[in-house]
């Protein structure tokens, strides 16, 4: 059953988002998508990147986005045992 013949319901989508908390989260990455694009950067294939991640206390601002390859912003280093290292900021 590939096609649905009822429309797709956004208001009660839109409410389970809030509902979980994710809301604040989708607008946060869509004002860094909306920042790249009044800079006029083609970002076509490419993931936005915050340097200093939003749920660690970064911002939008210009200097804490970049634009990284989708494998490279979604991989994670890992340690000998396969288990995700911890990013720690260089001193």
């Amino acid at each position: 059953m590939p096609y649905v013949n009822k429309p797709r319901p956004y208001k009660k989508e839109y409410k389970q988002q809030v509902d979980r908390g994710e809301h604040e989260d989708r607008m946060d990455r869509q004002r860094a998508r909306n920042e790249m694009d009044k800079r006029g950067i083609d970002r076509t294939g490419k993931d936005i990147d915050h340097v200093v991640p939003l749920s660690k206390g970064g911002s939008n601002a210009k200097g804490n986005l970049k634009l990284k390859t989708p494998s490279a912003n979604r991989s994670f280093t890992r340690n000998s045992d396969h288990t995700v290292k911890i990013n720690k900021p260089k001193k």
